[in-house]
Formats: C-alpha cells, sequence, structure tokens
C-alpha cells in the first residue's frame, strides 16, 4: 500500500534517513525530511520532490518551530520516522550533565513532542490511507547498555519505552513501532581495528549496509497488525 499522505522522517539528509528517502519517494511515498545542516544532497532531494525543512531538535525552540512549519503546511500526515539522531560520548566531555540534556532533548523530548502535537495530523492521514505510522529508530545499547555512551544508551531506552505508550495512545488508529538497529554501516574515517573489532560482535560479521534499515521501514509501513514492538537488526549480536 503506498500512502497519498505525507511521511516525515527527521534527520533525511545523510545516511540512513537519506537512504529511506530516496527509497519511499521512488516507491510513490510523498516524503518529508528535515536536515540539520545544508548538504549537497538536499538540492537534489528537492529536485525528486522531496520537501526538505531546515530543523534543529536539539533546543525546545527548534522543536517548537518544525511543529508550527508542518502544523501551518499540512493538513494530513501518513507516518512519521523519528531518525534524528546525536551520538557522543562520557569521554572527553567537559559537561556532563549538557550532555545527558542534549541526548534526551533530541532522542526523547523531541520524538515525544512531535508525536503529541500531530496526533490529529496522523489521525486524518489514517482515516485517509486506511492506517498511519510512527517509527521510532532506537538503537541495540537501549537494551544491553554502554560504558562509554552512557547518556546516549539512556536516551534511546527512553525513546524504546515511547515506542509502548504511543502504540496504546494512538491505537487503533496509528500504529507505533521502533527499530533497533547495532552495525549498519561504518564511518569513512573509522579504521580496520575498529572494523574488525565491531563486525566481530555479532554472529553474522557483516555490514548489512543502510538498506537494510530501509526494508525494515517498509516492512513497518506494509505491515497491518503490528504495533508497540522493536525490529531488532543486530545480526545475531545478542548471542554472543
Amino acid at each position: 500500500m503506498t500512502r497519498k499522505m505525507p511521511i516525515i522522517i527527521t534527520g533525511g539528509g545523510q545516511r540512513l534517513g537519506l537512504a529511506c528517502a530516496k527509497a519511499l519517494v521512488a516507491q510513490g511515498y510523498n516524503v518529508i525530511i528535515t536536515y540539520r545542516r545544508a548538504r549537497q544532497d538536499i538540492a537534489l532531494l528537492e529536485k525528486q520532490g522531496i520537501s526538505c525543512i531546515q530543523a534543529d531538535f536539539s533546543s525546545i525552540s527548534g522543536v517548537d518551530e518544525f511543529i508550527t512549519t508542518i502544523q501551518g503546511q499540512y493538513s494530513a500526515l501518513g507516518g512519521i520516522i523519528h531518525n534524528a539522531s546525536e551520538w557522543e560520548a562520557e569521554e572527553g566531555c567537559l559537561d556532563t550533565a549538557l550532555l545527558m540534556e542534549k541526548m534526551w532533548q533530541v532522542h526523547v523530548f523531541a520524538p515525544y513532542r512531535i508525536n503529541l502535537a500531530f496526533e490529529a495530523l496522523l489521525c486524518a492521514g489514517s482515516e485517509h490511507d486506511g492506517q498511519a505510522d510512527i517509527i521510532h529508530m532506537t538503537d541495540y545499547v537501549a537494551e544491553k547498555g554502554s560504558d562509554k555512551h552512557i547518556a546516549y544508551a539512556a536516551s534511546k531506552a527512553g525513546l524504546a519505552n515511547l515506542t509502548c505508550s504511543f502504540a496504546k495512545r494512538f491505537s487503533p488508529q496509528i500504529k507505533v513501532n521502533a527499530i533497533a538497529p547495532s552495525l549498519l554501516m561504518f564511518n569513512s574515517c573509522d579504521d580496520a581495528e575498529y572494523r574488525s573489532k565491531a563486525l566481530n560482535k555479532s554472529l553474522l560479521r557483516k555490514e548489512p549496509g543502510e538498506q537494510e534499515g530501509v526494508l525494515a521501514i517498509k516492512y513497518i509501513l506494509d505491515s497491518r497488525y503490528m504495533t508497540g514492538r522493536t525490529l531488532s537488526l543486530d545480526g545475531g549480536r545478542h548471542l554472543v
């Protein structure tokens, strides 16, 4: 089922968000993305018919400005994919209080506020298309924790819990699910030692690429009977 109502992808200017935006628009979806910093790919996405909105979710005012923009331009939504993320460690951090505040702001407060603000738009989209979706991009570490990224892991666990709460609140009109990736793709700056160590953390020992995440997103969007659940993309890491 291809939605006629727009689907928002936050953090859609790079990596998984960018791949998802390209894949969904190629399937005929009406796609809106947010991006924090101007990138060359943004102009290319706009040429493909994707609406691109600059937004910074690291502040309350940034979230509120985004909400106002969407409410002023759209009367219904088919879905929201909360992909915007920050990944910072405690090591070398001069102010851990600010670090926790930032992680919680981006990964918990922003999705919480956006979901509540767009409830009526999503319900209108569900009435038009037959269903609407919220997808939270969490992380493998939400379940296991992380000694190097404590604030990050805690905030992603908070986002995972929002999945259950919003699934209850928004049923049956809106499905709410999560995707918890481990390694999907390396950064260009990752050295050989780091790559080898990361690959050996999972049973499948491979870098699956962003398309693995895209496939998971498509599965949830196509599903008619899944809500309040998390798809784990970890290559069997929990068994190592």
